[in-house]
């Protein structure tokens, strides 16, 4: 299969999504090694969950399919880790020299642009590329656009539409504690 092929499926999940009422137009299908190991579907009307969008649905159904073993959190596993660390790639922002491999090596294909949310996720999991077969435009053609979010977060957080405030440090710190004082602490 090809690039074609990978979004014609996406666009396939897309309409089936709209036509059972699950949610918008908004499929997307992850690939690894050119074989498809996930895919998904916006469910947002069918779950009321609003993260619910294909492309993350996709990268979670991705994660169990790579990472079969990962155990429940449960009392005999909650300390156990299942990705593997790999080497910062070269070039690489990153502040670590190693990470999780999480999804890289991963293609996604998806109907539509990936919105604010969906893209964070992509980034998250380290997913190589993306492709995509409807643009910002088309989307905001039909109802769904995001320009107010990439305009809200260039303001400054006290200017944002939502009301953004860092309070009491020392609590959190408590945490971010915990994790520098643990000495095998993974890095994700």
């Amino acid at each position: 299969m090809g690039h074609r092929e990978y979004l014609g499926e996406a666009a396939q999940l897309a309409t089936e999504s709209v036509e059972n009422g699950w949610g918008g137009p908004f499929g997307a299908v992850i690939t690894h090694d050119d074989e498809v190991i996930a895919r998904g579907q916006n469910r947002v009307l069918l779950t009321a969950d609003p993260t619910a969008h294909g492309e993350v649905e996709a990268i979670r159904k991705a994660i169990q399919y790579l990472n079969p073993d990962a155990p429940t959190v449960s009392e005999g596993h909650q300390n156990e880790y299942t990705l593997e660390l790999v080497p910062r790639p070269e070039g690489s922002p990153d502040i670590l020299p190693e990470r999780a491999r999480m999804l890289q090596g991963c293609s996604i294909y998806t109907s539509g642009a990936p919105c604010p949310m969906c893209m964070s996720a992509i980034y998250w999991a380290r997913i190589d590329a993306v492709y995509f077969s409807c643009d910002w435009k088309a989307t905001e053609e039909i109802g769904f656009s995001d320009d107010f979010q990439y305009e809200d977060f260039q303001r400054p957080p006290d200017q944002r539409s939502i009301s953004i405030q860092q309070m009491y440090p020392e609590l959190g710190d408590q945490a971010y504690q915990a994790w520098r004082d643990k000495p095998n602490h993974h890095p994700y």
